[in-house]
Parts: structure tokens; C-alpha cells; sequence
């Protein structure tokens, strides 16, 4: 536990929350009082759910190791965002957060983000954590018929006629790895609807039911990954496909997929990048 680092970011949220802002009066007790009008201790403990005293332990290091119902009880009571929740977790218990402290953080991505995915040469996307397209470039728009990409990318890739003919052997290279994916997003996000609803019509897919109730792998992102393509301008070749997430949008994705013409693998692989 990192104590002072602790301290510094709950109290310094602490000082910013005016208690009325919450339906609380402003108290005129010294001592345990925010900075300038904020919240004091008391009503922070109030908000949370906790017995008196407990953010005072939990800020002076008093409570070793923290559950993540409380941290998460105190996190939403200080209003953090989800950089501080992580930070929070990682002050608080020396690992990352166990999932997103706003259940619909990662339906949003910085609009920031649409510029930056404009700026790739090859194929690049993004999706929130239901895989609902966010923003796309044009070169991706490329691989579609009419150049319109698809709303939700897993819909498309499990259940479109056009994507089994798009992703080169859905059978046995596509659908096995990325079923698995579904399987994982719906374990951090049960009560997410539109993931659900895909669920429920691979399940009922006469070919994706079957490969779905099998279990026998578990991927959870194809970041690394090199897999065929047919591409409707440039022909048969292979995608090597990079993943990665903004850290602002947890469970959103920035996919970017480098195609190489050709009918065999792309190229040699590259060695991992380390210092």
C-alpha cells in the first residue's frame, strides 16, 4: 500500500465535492473537515454506505488490504474517474481494478480518438465494450460492400453471410477464436443488452451454436494474431491484427489490422519489441 499516494488522491477529490451537491449540509467542525467547502470525513463514511471512522482508517492505512466492495463504495462516493479508480486500486491493494467503476464507461471513447484512427494507413477501428462501431477509417470502410461498415462488429463477424465469405476459413480460423471472445465480454458484462442479444442469436445459429457450446478454447482479444482475408479490392491475403484500449474507455477497443496481399502467411514475423 502507498499510503501518502492514497491519502493525497482521496482527500484532494474529497476537498472538490460540495456537500450540498450530494443533499448535505455544510458542516462547521473543524478538524476532520475538507479543504475549502468539501465534504467532511463523516459524510463521506455517510455516502458510502460505512460505519464512522472508516475513510479516516482507509486514508491513514489503517485497512490492510481493502476489499474492492469498499474501495469501489468510496470511489463512487468521491465521484472518481476511471484513471483514479485505477490509480485508487493500485495505491490502495498494489494491483489493477477487478472491473470499470462506471458500468457504461467503456460505452464512450474521447472524441479525440476519431482523428487519431484517421490517421493510420492501414485498417483501424473502434469499438465500445458491446463492440458497437465508434469510428472507423477509410480504409476499413474498403473491406465492405458499399464501403459501409457493419454497427456491431462481433454481430457481424459471428452471424453475417458476408463476413464468412470475408474472413477466409470462418469455420475453423475465424469463428473458434473469436466466439470465445463473446463468451469473455459477457462474464465481465452480464447485464450488458446488446451482448446479450448476440449471445442468444449465436446460440440459436445452426453453425455458431454448436462451435460456442464447446468451450474449447479461450481467447480473449486477437491482439498478435495473423488470419486470412478476402478482400473485395485487393483479393485473398492475411490480417495482422493489433488490439489495444484506451485507457479511458475500459473494455472499448482500438483494432488495427495491416493486410498483406498474397495467398500465403504475410511475411516473417516480427520479434517482440522490448528494451
Amino acid at each position: 500500500m502507498n499510503k501518502d499516494a492514497l491519502k493525497g488522491l482521496l482527500e484532494s477529490r474529497r476537498a472538490r465535492i460540495d456537500p450540498t451537491s450530494v443533499g448535505l449540509e455544510r458542516t462547521q467542525r473543524q478538524g476532520r473537515r475538507a479543504a475549502g467547502l468539501g465534504l467532511s470525513q463523516e459524510q463521506v463514511d455517510k455516502i458510502a454506505g460505512y460505519g464512522t471512522r472508516t475513510y479516516s482508517r482507509l486514508v491513514n492505512g489503517k485497512i490492510h488490504d481493502p476489499s474492492y466492495p469498499l474501495l469501489r463504495a468510496y470511489a463512487n462516493a468521491l465521484r472518481l474517474t476511471e484513471q483514479e479508480w485505477v490509480a485508487m486500486c493500485r495505491y490502495a491493494r498494489g494491483d489493477d481494478r477487478d472491473r470499470a467503476l462506471n458500468p457504461r464507461s467503456g460505452k464512450k471513447v474521447p472524441g479525440m480518438w476519431a482523428d487519431a484512427v484517421e490517421g493510420f494507413r492501414h485498417m483501424a477501428y473502434i469499438t465500445d465494450q458491446s463492440y458497437n462501431l465508434l469510428a472507423h477509417n477509410e480504409p476499413f470502410s474498403d473491406l465492405f460492400a458499399n464501403r459501409q461498415p457493419p454497427p456491431n462488429m462481433m454481430e457481424w463477424m459471428l452471424l453475417s453471410e458476408a463476413a464468412r465469405t470475408t474472413l477466409t476459413d470462418w469455420p475453423t480460423v475465424w469463428a473458434p477464436y473469436v466466439l470465445p471472445q463473446l463468451r469473455g465480454a459477457r462474464a465481465i458484462l452480464p447485464d450488458d443488452c446488446i451482448l446479450a442479444a448476440i449471445e442468444q442469436a449465436v446460440i440459436a445459429d445452426p453453425e455458431c451454436g454448436p462451435m460456442y457450446e464447446e468451450r474449447t478454447t479461450a481467447q480473449v482479444h486477437p491482439d498478435g494474431q495473423e488470419r486470412p482475408v478476402l478482400h473485395p479490392l485487393l483479393g485473398p491475403g492475411w490480417a495482422n491484427i493489433c488490439a489495444a484500449e484506451p485507457l479511458s474507455s475500459p473494455n472499448a477497443r482500438l483494432m488495427i489490422v495491416m493486410f498483406y496481399p498474397g495467398v500465403g502467411p504475410s511475411h516473417v514475423r516480427r520479434p517482440h519489441l522490448h528494451a
